[in-house]
């Protein structure tokens, strides 16, 4: 065997070692463990790259929003804890608005009604998530407000249009 070969072999071997004495430390389970988001928020970001350099058509968008999206809530959730998530489930139906939204504003070919559509669920996404973050609290607030909104419909805007429907039929 050539010295080449040899030198070759040698570092092969080294670098198998390594790797096998890494796998023992858990080297390897803790970055799986720690990283694994990325595996949904690397190709996100990736479709992107390929669309703005003009190597990808506009459809790959949708996937490339949803992606980095929820690359993104999933990273935050394994780094700080699985908790978050029961308030930050709404942003995953985010992901989908703005991939949705991405597309209509790319695509070749106008498309008016999927841009509401997807601001309709990018709104309700935000709306479900702050009523999250509140928690039941949500449930008071959404009571007070529409007492509020109630109140203001019989005393503040009914006031001034009912007198002049009241005084025009006597």
């Amino acid at each position: 065997m050539s010295s080449k070969n040899e030198v070759k072999l040698g570092i092969f071997i080294a670098a198998a070692g390594i790797v096998i004495l890494f796998g023992k430390l858990g080297v390897f389970g803790f970055l799986g463990h720690a990283l694994w988001p990325l595996v949904l928020l690397l190709p996100g970001l990736f479709l992107h790259v390929l669309f703005f350099s003009r190597r990808a058509s506009a459809a790959v968008l949708i996937p490339a929003g949803i992606l980095t999206v929820w690359g993104l809530v999933l990273g935050i959730c394994n780094a700080w804890g699985w908790g978050l998530m029961r308030p930050m489930w709404p942003l995953l139906l985010l992901g989908i608005a703005v991939g949705l939204y991405e597309y209509s504003l790319y695509a070749p070919v106008r498309t008016g009604g999927l841009s509401a559509a997807a601001i309709i669920l990018g709104l309700l996404s935000l709306v479900l998530f702050i009523f999250g973050l509140l928690g039941t609290g949500s449930l008071y607030l959404l009571g007070a407000v529409l007492i509020a909104l109630g109140l203001w419909m019989i005393i503040g805007k009914g006031r001034s249009g009912s007198r002049k429907k009241w005084n025009r039929g006597w």
